[in-house]
């Protein structure tokens, strides 16, 4: 009776509209399980490698990322200050393969007053120091379908050593390629996460930047900003000469941190900067 009676049910969907919205639901259904199939995280091979690799540092001269975001308390959101500044780099053809990459670099980050946009000198008393890294030597090594990268920085005797331990992602959204970069530091004196998200988009498109970047962090205030948890963001997209920057970014390094108008020359300027 009941085999009756389901015969008879599918017999009247079929000929009502209902039977039609199921078969589109259906349709739909199976589209969207392609399409997160399709940007599912994949692994690295050598030609997103040299995406990627091309994209961060160029192909030879140096490259040039202008960033700007903000810095709030955590939780409960009160901005502490706008930011401002950027990240050259370039890459060192005589020690680097097809897969395996030295990146040199230095970075500069200027915090800016919220209302005035003036740069921050002082605040509530404690003397305001920009974030900033004479140099980073960065390796990218492709291996096993991940993509490894390491930094070093500092100087002695706390040179520091950070590695992504193949944990970078990558994604397409289509021809949009999105390469993830989470980081985990974890030490006796200094804890904190950031996520680096890369963003290439397919060549011939001429409204947006080609190569964009969006970072966070979860950390503590420095100590001028009277510490206590933060979330730090920034958004960034890449120029490939210092004279394509902002003039606000440019005046201020030509004034303040002519060091950081260009990407470190050689290994053996590093190695004057760790002593």
């Amino acid at each position: 009776m009941r085999r009756n009676q389901l015969f008879k049910m599918l017999q009247y969907l079929r000929t009502t509209k209902i039977f039609d919205f199921v078969k589109s639901l259906k349709i739909i259904t199976l589209s969207l399980l392609f399409c997160l199939s399709a940007v599912n995280a994949q692994n690295f091979d050598i030609n997103l490698f040299r995406e990627f690799v091309k994209m961060r540092v160029g192909e030879g001269e140096p490259v040039y990322w202008y960033c700007i975001g903000e810095i709030y308390e955590f939780p409960s959101g009160k901005l502490i200050a706008k930011v401002e500044g950027i990240d050259t780099a370039k890459v060192v053809k005589s020690e680097s393969t097809e897969t395996k990459v030295l990146q040199l670099s230095r970075k500069i980050f200027f915090y800016r007053d919220p209302v005035t946009n003036e740069i921050l000198r002082e605040y509530n008393g404690q003397k305001v120091e920009p974030i900033a890294y004479p140099y980073q030597m960065i390796t990218y090594e492709l291996r096993d379908g991940k993509m490894y990268s390491t930094v070093i920085q500092g100087k002695q005797p706390r040179i520091q050593k950070i590695t992504s331990e193949g944990k970078n992602i990558v994604r397409k959204f289509g021809d949009l390629i999105v390469i993830s970069s989470p980081l985990f530091i974890n030490t006796p004196n200094y804890k904190a996460y950031e996520n680096y998200d890369f963003f290439i988009e397919p060549e011939g498109i001429k409204r947006a930047p080609r190569y964009q970047l969006s970072w966070n962090r979860r950390s503590f205030l420095p100590s001028f900003f009277g510490g206590g948890d933060s979330v730090f963001q920034l958004v960034a997209y890449r120029v490939e000469k210092y004279e394509q920057l902002p003039a606000s970014i440019r005046q201020v390094l030509e004034k303040e941190a002519p060091m950081w108008m260009k990407p470190p020359e050689n290994l053996k300027e590093i190695e004057d900067l760790q002593r």
